[in-house]
């Protein structure tokens, strides 16, 4: 190998390391900065130019390199945390989602495009594992102090040190010390990675002890109660969860000229058929996905922000407000229709029926990653699950599904209730709107679509309320969580809409007290003390101490 090969070849491996450990971070921060050089990649560059070639060094070029891809590995997934859940990636709690993802991508792509996006990822990463271990690997022409001398080598070796010397002097381009510049255009991103993951352990094993100290810090079980919920004077509540329905819907000039006119008219059409709406917030455990740590948070009454604190719950004895309407004579259900597997979750939950996606008998076309329209699920809810509570009043859990990612295609509210039937009568959006793949090759079009769909899901819910919701009915609508920073923007309040309605204004008297207000839209005012902003969690114990005289 000439001396200018060798040279091109180390400069290449430098830039190629460099760049493959340092994108993850000009991701996040939108352009080649604040750092630009890894020092582990400069060192490891470095370490391959003057080791000699041999089995052993051979052998460190791959670890070397499945360690570098794997930190890129991590990496992105803290990117793609970060990007669409708000928070950093956590690999002790985390791992769990690589299924979610696999499942939105079926629904997305279909199966076989899913597969092929697998495979062509896990492909690409054994083949950066092969590349990158190829440039780690020490050339046949290492350098030697007597090959030096020789002068073979001599320029690259020169090369190299001014590259180095060049790169490090850039450093202080922006800073106005030396000391303050490194800092600032320098990373170690595979320590801070591997700090970063073993810090996060270290944090959930502490969590573990936290979570048993809130378990016996509050109540468990209200089985015991005299009059447990007869405040509620037998009538059914409902608690609908609306996919990624949160505060920046009604508050972002973006998608408040969409949403604020349809809670307008929810306002109207509700109070022309008799009935009372009531509307205020509360505080989400997740943003982004992860809907059912608010459904776990709400049921409860224990602060589930995390994958440990869900299934340290599911572990435990605790009962929950399914418990809590079971105790007080009601039939439990949970209509789930984005549920396509077994949910042993729901077992745990103790419902007396669980409906997902096999045991609702939907015969129209699913929608992109949506099973069904969200105006079929409450179509199903009258159709099938109250009359399958034989007499018994009905305590249901739906979760909302027409507004989550991919926002496509959008439907029409349908007037005709009756003939909505098995949900044939959607076989004509079967194939409507644009395909995920064209939506989301536009961001705009991507929040225009977001607006739409919840605005879908709000109207949806509207229309059900002022048809079948009467007296004998307390309905509570809530978002199970914000949308994505995508959606949002960063440092976006992960509160949420909560609106109640029912016939009967005494079931909504006990929210009013509670800091809501009449109407389709939550109090204004900031927090306070004494109007604090409730979280989740909260909602169980209140609910049972408002309705249980």
């Amino acid at each position: 190998m000439t001396g200018s090969r060798g040279l091109m070849r180390l400069l290449g491996a430098l830039l190629v390391v460099n760049s493959l450990l340092m994108v993850p971070h000009w991701i996040l921060e939108g352009g080649l900065g604040p750092r630009w050089f890894a020092l582990e990649a400069w060192f490891l560059v470095a370490l391959s130019a003057l080791l000699p070639r041999s089995l052993w060094s051979r052998a460190l070029a791959w670890v070397a390199a499945t360690l570098l891809v794997a930190t890129l590995l991590v990496d992105l997934g803290d990117v793609a945390a970060r990007k669409s859940l708000a928070r950093p990636l956590n690999l002790y709690l985390d791992i769990h989602l690589v299924s979610a993802v696999r499942h939105l991508l079926e629904g997305t792509l279909g199966v076989l495009g899913a597969a092929v996006v697998f495979l062509v990822g896990i492909g690409a990463l054994f083949a950066a594992v092969w590349g990158v271990a190829r440039l780690l690997t020490p050339p046949e022409d290492r350098l030697t102090w007597a090959r030096l001398r020789a002068g073979a080598g001599a320029a690259r070796l020169r090369a190299g040190a001014a590259a180095t010397l060049l790169a490090f002097a850039t450093v202080g381009v922006a800073g106005d010390s030396a000391p303050d510049a490194v800092e600032t255009r320098v990373a170690l991103p595979v320590i801070r990675t591997a700090v970063e993951q073993s810090r996060s352990m270290g944090e959930m094993l502490e969590e573990r002890e936290r979570f048993q100290a809130a378990l016996a810090g509050s109540p468990s079980s209200y089985r015991d109660r005299d009059g447990l919920l007869a405040g509620l004077g037998g009538r059914d509540v409902t608690l609908a969860f609306v996919e990624s329905y949160g505060m920046s819907a009604l508050e972002d000039p973006r998608y408040a000229p969409v949403l604020r006119p349809r809670l307008e008219a929810m306002e109207a059409v509700l109070d022309s058929a008799g009935l009372t709406l009531a509307t205020g917030r509360l505080l989400a455990p997740s943003q982004g996905g992860q809907s059912w740590f608010g459904h776990g948070s709400m049921l409860s009454g224990l602060w589930l922000d995390n994958q440990l604190r869900y299934d340290l719950l599911l572990a435990s004895d605790r009962e929950t407000l399914v418990d809590d309407f079971e105790h007080a004579g009601y039939r439990t259900a949970a209509i789930m229709p984005a549920i396509t597997l077994a949910w042993p979750e729901g077992t745990m939950l103790g419902y007396d029926a669980i409906y997902d996606r096999d045991r609702i008998d939907y015969g129209g076309p699913p929608l992109n990653w949506v099973t069904m329209p969200d105006q079929f699920t409450w179509s199903f809810l009258e159709r099938r699950v109250r009359p399958d509570a034989g007499g018994r009043p009905l305590f249901a859990e739906l979760g909302l599904i027409s507004s989550h990612a991919p926002w496509t295609p959008i439907l029409p509210v349908l007037d005709d209730w009756d003939g909505i039937g098995d949900g044939r009568v959607f076989e004509h959006w079967a194939d409507a709107g644009e395909t995920p793949r064209e939506l989301w090759s536009d961001a705009d079009r991507v929040r225009e679509h977001y607006a739409r769909s919840v605005e879908y899901a709000v109207h949806a819910a509207q229309s059900y309320a002022a048809r079948y919701v009467g007296d004998d009915e307390l309905l509570v609508i809530l978002g199970d969580h914000q949308p994505a920073p995508l959606i949002t923007g960063d440092g976006a309040s992960r509160a949420v809409p909560v609106h109640v309605v029912s016939g009967d204004p005494e079931l909504i008297r006990p929210f009013l007290a509670w800091g809501f207000q009449p109407g389709a839209f939550p109090p204004t005012t900031p927090p306070s003390p004494e109007r604090p902003l409730r979280r989740m969690d909260d909602f169980r114990s209140w609910f049972v101490e408002a309705f249980s005289p």
